[in-house]
């Protein structure tokens, strides 16, 4: 069985790591997986890469002028399904199919023309708003009637001039809903509570947790403490971009205020806002390495994942397969990793509830013992081994 994956990047951020990981799980299985991805580098002939920096930046320019998401990038789309025609799959499994790399009209033409089975993971909302890949933190509803006067705009895909929400509305519609032969996916129960109530809902859909490898993701030996001189302290550990987001990274500022002399915070992959950064915050680089990020969560004491909305989130699940107890915003999905044993979860927005949360787990409620237990449940092959029936259930 030939199966493709298509996704904006492969092997690094958590959807690239998602379909390395279903590829793996495949390929054990007897399967012959072959991947499209956005971008990245790959010798290998059954990965291929869609476009360079340059081309991509072209089309994020083309959204940002004109608005229309998704409809560009023709000519690399055209050597994408090229390569499709090579493989001749028996199930193409969609991933993110917009961040700028793909034309989603040619996509789903050659499916419809081919007769291809689909199986479409949706890793946010995209697939069924005029727009925006989220809408929680917005707070609308518009993509239940039709979109149109997008609050949203201006972020994620930027549209500079032209709000397109209503039109691309109807043409995803119309596209995505003309092939009879798809299952939709999603990673946590919330989002295919609203994939159901969407035009999406008349394929079938099925919520498939996102696994992680729990071999990597485990407690392990650390010099973390010693290399950034904090062995005496509690440390409070958040990943965040920067300061001001819909991840919540404002939060770490409030909780800065509040915390004791023996209390630390450290935030990984923060790009921008050092000068606002008080003593009690250390900053350290992005990684896209498991095993240095296994070795960040075993050496701090909890992990604060204040997002203000998110599918799943996988961090709070590597957080949990390294023993680390989490204290998470009641947003979105990302809640459901969590038992009571495991973390505490606190409405969204409340920064004192985020602090109160932090002295329970360092009173000794949650035990990181427990936490391993509730991690390792996140196994990708327990997780993904599901598509592999999946996959089998759609031939048969």
């Amino acid at each position: 069985m030939k199966i493709l994956q298509i996704n904006s990047v492969y092997g690094i951020r958590s959807t690239g790591r998602i379909a390395y990981d279903i590829a793996q799980l495949q390929k054990k299985n007897g399967m012959e997986p072959y991947i499209v991805s956005g971008e990245g580098k790959s010798d290998s002939p059954n990965i291929h890469i869609m476009s360079g920096k340059l081309y991509l930046k072209a089309n994020i320019l083309k959204t940002r002028l004109f608005g229309k998401h998704g409809f560009y990038s023709r000519f690399a789309t055209w050597r994408m399904l090229r390569f499709a025609d090579k493989v001749k799959p028996d199930i193409i499994h969609l991933h993110n199919i917009h961040g700028h790399y793909f034309n989603v009209k040619m996509i789903f033409e050659y499916i419809q023309k081919h007769n291809i089975p689909v199986v479409w993971t949706l890793h946010d909302c995209w697939a069924f708003t005029g727009h925006c890949s989220h809408f929680d933190y917005a707070g609308c509803d518009k993509w239940r009637t039709g979109c149109g006067n997008c609050k949203r705009r201006r972020s994620y895909p930027d549209s500079w001039f032209f709000d397109r929400s209503k039109g691309n509305f109807a043409l995803k519609k119309k596209i995505f809903t003309a092939t009879e032969r798809m299952h939709i996916v999603t990673p946590s129960h919330w989002l295919s509570s609203l994939a159901r109530e969407s035009f999406l809902g008349k394929y079938p859909v099925t919520t498939i947790h996102n696994g992680i490898d729990t071999d990597t993701f485990s407690p392990r030996e650390s010099d973390f403490r010693k290399k950034y001189g904090l062995e005496n302290k509690f440390i409070i550990l958040g990943i965040v971009s920067n300061l001001n987001s819909t991840k919540g990274g404002q939060y770490f500022l409030s909780l800065s205020k509040m915390l004791k002399d023996d209390e630390h915070i450290v935030l990984v992959s923060l790009e921008r806002d050092f000068d606002k950064l008080p003593k009690n915050i250390t900053a350290i680089s992005k990684t896209d390495s498991k095993e240095e990020l296994a070795q960040i969560y075993s050496a701090c004491d909890v992990f604060v994942n204040p997002t203000l909305q998110d599918t799943l989130s996988m961090i709070n699940i590597e957080a949990l397969s390294c023993g680390l107890p989490v204290v998470t915003f009641k947003s979105g999905g990302c809640a459901e990793p969590l038992s009571e044993e495991s973390g505490i979860i606190v409405p969204k927005g409340d920064a004192q509830g985020l602090y109160d949360g932090i002295q329970r787990v360092r009173s000794g409620e949650i035990s990181r013992n427990k936490c391993r237990e509730q991690g390792m449940k996140f196994s990708y092959e327990l997780c993904f081994s599901k598509y592999i029936d999946l996959y089998k259930d759609i031939i048969k």
